[in-house]
């Protein structure tokens, strides 16, 4: 490897630490702020827009497992942030659905890198979408991340291999 590659894969390394720090840092805060999780928070900014979603689908727009899912909504009904409901129409069916004191604590507590990223990243034409979408996913096979998902796995999967504070 030359001096120029060598220079470009320590430059990216450099700039992925910078991001890491940057998403640690955010998590923090908002665990500070809103005493929930990155995870949870996801799962309410998923329920955001429309104010109900099923189970599935959240897991699915957030690239997780439905186990996982299902722990952190168990977490936001706990603390009445969420509810879940059946319809009457198909019994089988759980919606899972955004409460009004979940929607105050999103807007009391707003996560300001998520959406400043979102507001920038949505401002960016097409193929540039793209091409970060494609970049961010080639740096994750680099580093072997195809398996890993993308949320922490928490205690209350049943997975964590360390102690950590409730989420």
């Amino acid at each position: 490897m030359g001096p120029d590659m060598k220079h470009r894969a320590d430059s990216t390394l450099i700039a992925l630490r910078r991001i890491l720090r940057a998403l640690d840092s955010n998590d923090r805060a908002i665990a500070r702020s809103s005493g929930l999780s990155n995870a949870q928070m996801l799962v309410l900014h998923a329920l955001a827009d429309s104010g109900q979603e099923m189970p599935r689908d959240i897991a699915r727009r957030l690239g997780v497992s439905q186990a996982t899912v299902t722990a952190l909504i168990d977490r936001l009904e706990a603390r009445a942030l969420v509810r879940r409901e059946r319809r009457q129409a198909d019994r089988r069916m759980v919606w899972v659905i955004l409460t009004d004191a979940g929607r105050a604590l999103l807007d009391a507590a707003p996560d300001p890198l998520h959406d400043r990223f979102i507001r920038r990243f949505d401002a960016l034409p097409d193929w540039e979408q793209a091409m970060l979408v494609a970049v961010t996913e080639r740096l994750g096979h680099l580093f072997d991340a195809e398996s890993v998902e993308p949320l922490p796995v928490t205690e209350e999967t049943g997975r964590d291999s360390a102690p950590r504070k409730a989420v």
